[in-house]
């Protein structure tokens, strides 16, 4: 057993750049109160880690996480102890022979790879804690655990806790580019990245896989899937050295590095005339450097592709298949552990308006359904939570319900292109739940999204979350203080499907704001309600976009109606909504399992918050609500302002409970969407008074 000396173990707390309550997000280890913290105090006083802590990187973090943690919210320096028998507390793996004298092999049995235990046992008279791991990552999450706990203020005189990940793969995405821009990055600059050139200095990178592994994320993209002339060469001898600079920062964390690649890179970094998958020097190419990258990343988690999309290049090009394309880099990666995750964000985006026979909506199933149970066993299809581009309402995407023979995985957007771009309160985790317990019926009642991307349902060998990210170079990480809850949910989610999105809030609330009873139930309230405020204001009844092109960023009725990308809404004198009907539309309805093909399929069953995604209607519809289409449009345009006041409203009532800084950088963020919410409501209203002719019944102001 190698302990670390105490005063080799890092100490941020105390750093300049960790004086920022803001920047600790939800490592913020507030001192607890005495009488707390004293019986905390027992049970954390003398620590044993078992294991060869300073040859396992991972194993010392938990190890400096777990002191660091303990010394900030006890008030004092925990004792680490070379004898298992005089601690209290015990960290190590489930083998270490300390470890496995005080666990039940039945229980130890039970832990996962990535899974952990924490158990409150009697050994030679005294009460012991033991957290501990089949592997490493395991104590580092476990310890997270823990730590968690004690920052909530719960008990750990009796804990008996077993967690494994539900999902193997729980990934971020960074859309990063090397020029130190973020492609819809609402929260500063890459922390990667500046003038085509990786940052020198990597400690605020360390201070995020802190922030990534306390909430048990394990994999990271550091490169936008719009891949560019530099980042083209992120796979080449030029850049991977520093690749594997910031792959050893993100390895100590249990974090594997993956890059997004450009399927014209034989081409573009090669110097050949083809990108064909079934050529055979373009497949050499790929073997080469999959083999470079691996001698400098050893533990190099794969590639992600997004190909065929949006003008990037891909296996159309060369009359070949999505499989095609995929498994010759699987076939490239294989020989060392890699996967290769493959985007279905593709569509045609040069369609014409006029035509209403073509439906975006259904591009993913079309392209992707028959194709199913031909790609390789280290390929993971990623696939958007909904069929079109993370809508602030629009259904689940009907492809998670189509595959039963590939490798799936969930792709949620925590940056708030759509909702908000973090300066808007929307707090996505509600929105989140409904995906992922989401019945597809695609094996029987309880085919839910979560168990088909976890591989249970079909009893696939990879799959997981990804998330896009949401952070930048801001001194808060996100923009808006508040958006720090989206990243945190994400994680939390992506570990554990199971959680309420109110068990989720309750935990970031008390972590980052303390655990006045006000300023949690406010805070709370505001977040749990935030989607549904900016859905009242935006787009309705499920109908999307409205907003202006490029930028997405406020209100624009008619922005993508005449485009090129297929984002139509139809609205005219007569009516609005899109019919994706089989009887009268484009045939979209029919890519759903029973019973949910036939209740979109039925005007009269279709849930109203998704009415104008799958049928047209005069304005006159009445909704289940017992509302006509038109007056839902102007009473939740009119409700919705009124609610981003009362968040203001509600923030004020938490001045002096709330440190000055954090609370006028929530306020000011607050404010701009109250008076952001009056423009989107008068465009929209003012829209559809002028297409429609009607008007509100209860004579309100519309322009």
């Amino acid at each position: 057993m190698t302990t670390n000396n105490k005063a080799g173990i890092r100490n941020s707390v105390g750093s300049e750049r960790y004086a920022s309550t803001a920047y600790q997000a939800w490592l913020r280890y507030e001192k607890l109160p005495a009488e707390l913290a004293e019986a905390y105090v027992q049970l954390c006083s003398k620590i044993y880690a078992a294991g060869n802590v300073a040859e396992d990187p991972v194993l010392r973090s938990a190890q400096e996480e777990l002191l660091e943690g303990l010394q900030a919210m006890l008030g004092q320096q925990p004792e680490l102890t070379d004898t298992a028998g005089d601690a209290a507390l015990l960290a190590g793996t489930l083998d270490e022979p300390e470890i496995a004298g005080l666990i039940d092999k039945d229980e130890a049995a039970k832990v996962d790879e990535e899974g952990y235990l924490l158990h409150t046992v009697i050994s030679g008279g005294s009460r012991k804690l033991v957290i501990a791991g089949t592997t490493s990552k395991g104590v580092l999450y476990g310890v997270f655990h823990f730590l968690r706990i004690l920052q909530t203020r719960g008990r750990i005189d009796n804990l008996s806790v077993i967690e494994n990940p539900a999902n193997k793969l729980r990934m971020i995405n960074h859309w990063d580019n090397m020029d130190g821009s973020i492609e819809r990055g609402y929260a500063g600059e890459s922390i990667f990245y500046r003038d085509h050139a990786f940052i020198e200095d990597l400690s605020r990178i360390r201070d995020y896989a802190r922030l990534m592994a306390a909430v048990q994320l394990n994999a990271v993209v550091i490169n936008n899937v719009n891949v560019h002339e530099t980042e083209t060469k992120l796979i080449t001898k030029e850049f991977l050295p520093q690749v594997a600079r910031v792959a050893e920062v993100f390895r100590a964390y249990g974090i594997r590095l993956y890059l997004s690649i450009n399927f014209a890179a034989p081409i573009q970094a090669g110097g050949l005339e083809t990108a064909d998958p079934l050529d055979p020097q373009v497949r050499r190419w790929w073997q080469d450097r999959a083999k470079e990258i691996y001698e400098h990343v050893p533990d190099f988690g794969g590639f992600l592709v997004k190909a065929d999309s949006e003008h990037r290049p891909g296996p159309f090009t060369y009359g070949r298949d999505h499989a095609d394309g995929a498994n010759m880099l699987a076939e490239a990666l294989e020989p060392y552990g890699g996967i290769v995750i493959w985007r279905c964000f593709v569509y045609n985006c040069m369609q014409d308006w006029r035509d209403r026979s073509t439906d975006r909506a259904k591009a993913a199933y079309d392209h992707f359904r028959p194709l199913d149970g031909r790609f390789h066993e280290r390929v993971i299809l990623q696939i958007k939570n909904g069929p079109m581009d993370f809508q602030v309402r629009e259904p689940v995407s009907p492809l998670f319900g189509g595959l039963t023979r590939t490798n799936q995985m969930l792709e949620l957007q925590i940056t708030q292109e759509y909702t908000g771009q973090q300066i808007h309160l929307c707090y996505l985790v509600p929105q989140w739940k409904e995906v992922v317990d989401f019945d597809t019926y695609a094996a029987g009642e309880g085919s839910t999204v979560a168990r088909t991307v976890s591989g249970e349902l079909f009893n696939r060998p990879l799959g997981g979350f990804a998330g896009v990210a949401n952070i930048g170079n801001d001194e808060n990480w996100t923009g808006h203080l508040l958006a720090q809850a989206n990243f945190y949910g994400y994680g939390r989610l992506a570990w554990k499907p199971t959680l309420t999105s109110e068990e989720i809030t309750d935990e970031w609330v008390r972590i980052t704001f303390g655990h006045d009873p006000q300023v949690v139930e406010t805070i709370s309230r505001m977040l749990l309600e935030s989607w549904s405020i900016y859905e009242n204001y935006t787009a309705p009844l499920g109908v999307g976009w409205m907003v202006n092109p490029g930028h997405h960023y406020g209100p624009n009725v008619d922005g993508y109606e005449y485009s090129r990308w297929g984002t139509y809404h139809f609205a005219d004198c007569h009516g609005i909504g899109v019919d994706r009907t089989v009887k009268t539309g484009t045939g979209y309805t029919a890519q759903y399992h029973e019973p949910h093909a036939s209740r979109y399929e039925s005007l009269e069953e279709c849930p109203d918050e998704l009415l104008l995604f799958f049928h047209h209607v005069p304005y006159t519809h009445v909704l289940h609500s017992g509302k006509t289409v038109i007056q839902h449009i102007y009473d939740t345009h009119f409700e919705g302002v009124e609610q981003a006041a009362e968040l203001v409203e509600r923030w004020r009532s938490l001045e002096g409970k709330i440190d000055a800084e954090r609370y006028e950088s929530v306020l000011e963020r607050l404010l701009e969407q109250a008076e952001h919410a009056k423009e989107w409501r008068d465009v929209i209203n003012t829209y559809f008074y002028r297409k429609s002719g009607i008007a509100d019944q209860h004579g309100r102001k519309i322009y």
